[in-house]
């Protein structure tokens, strides 16, 4: 058997392509003519140059493939242009299921993210069918992410395109060297630079756990449906807790109300425009993603693909641990015990 993984040298890509390997299927990896290899250095795989808006370049990376990941996303909560995203995400998903369809793939994992889904106001998870709308969707990247899976879901009708469609919640661990904002967030943290907190909450998972998922999803995912890759519910204050333990200082227990913190992703926002900067320091779309609590049930994966996950504080402390071999933190290794 052949794959196909675009993404393959992203953050859960490659963790995909890594398990891939694992399982003796071989892998193609669809990656851009200037993309940092380092996350697919060590496996044994086949390189194949193109992008997800070169529709030549996708013919030549889905022939005589038996399945396609598509794990490719631009992943950022704020871009100088913000169309990038919407092409990549929105355009560029429909170009490669297109491109499947064409030339004889017999299944598509999509990845989707739970950014796309409804959450609950009362705090409690929510699943595959809790209710949501394009105008639930805070900032460009959920917002082209729900655009991109309502056009996989019309490919699955019109064109009967073969595709099970994974959700993957907040994934950290390995292999985030871009990184990305929740590697960033982690960074800040266990570097002492979060003084203070807001009230919100994620839903944890290891990177190898989702790449774990994706293969569940090849094995026994239905066509047409889809299913959370998620962890553990947690607030933000948990989190926090668990990198201090971890890092060795002092967490912080200053909590702010996302009002006052507004004022400041304004300023930073700005800032990054006018320097030309890559990302500001804090957005105002991550702010207001904030007042929700992103917590997800994953107990249809479990049910139907046999999926588990890890302890969170497995996740972070692997997260930690590949930040600071790799030059992100200074090495510490001294825990202070405090408690949640």
């Amino acid at each position: 058997m052949r794959a196909l993984v675009t993404g393959a040298t992203g953050f859960v890509g490659a963790a995909v392509a890594r398990r891939l390997a694992f399982e003796d299927i071989r892998v193609r990896a669809l990656v851009r003519e200037k993309s940092n290899l380092v996350n697919v250095s060590m496996l044994n795989i086949e390189i194949t140059t193109g992008d997800l808006n070169d529709v030549d370049s996708l013919k030549r990376a889905v022939v005589g493939c038996d399945v396609v990941f598509h794990v490719a996303a631009d992943y950022r909560l704020w871009a100088q242009n913000p169309n990038e995203i919407v092409r990549t995400n929105v355009e560029g998903t429909r170009n490669i299921i297109d491109a499947s369809c064409n030339y004889g793939v017999k299944k598509i994992i999509y990845t989707s993210s739970v950014a796309t889904l409804g959450t609950r106001k009362d705090g409690t998870p929510a699943n595959e069918c809790t209710r949501v709308s394009l105008s639930d969707m805070i900032g460009v990247y959920k917002k082209s992410k729900y655009l991109a899976e309502r056009e996989v879901e019309k490919l699955i009708k019109i064109k009967r395109a073969p595709v099970v469609i994974v959700n993957p919640s907040t994934p950290i661990g390995p292999g985030d060297q871009k990184p990305t904002p929740t590697g960033r967030f982690i960074i800040r943290a266990a570097s002492g630079k979060m003084p203070a907190f807001v009230d919100t909450g994620l839903n944890i998972v290891h990177v190898d756990d989702i790449a774990e998922g994706h293969i569940l999803a090849m094995k026994h995912g239905i066509i047409g449906e889809k299913y959370i890759l998620g962890g553990e519910n947690m607030t933000l204050k948990e989190i926090l807790v668990i990198i201090a333990n971890l890092r060795g200082h002092k967490p912080p227990f200053i909590k702010l109300s996302h009002n006052l913190i507004l004022p400041i992703a304004w300023i930073s926002e700005n800032w990054t425009k006018v320097t030309g900067g890559k990302h500001p320091m804090c957005s105002i779309d991550e702010v207001k993603m904030a007042r929700k609590k992103m917590f997800f049930s994953s107990e249809r994966a479990q049910r139907e693909l046999g999926y588990t996950w890890g302890s969170p504080n497995d996740a972070i402390s692997d997260s930690l641990g590949w930040f600071e071999q790799h030059g992100y933190l200074e090495k510490k290794s001294h825990s202070l015990g405090y408690k949640i």
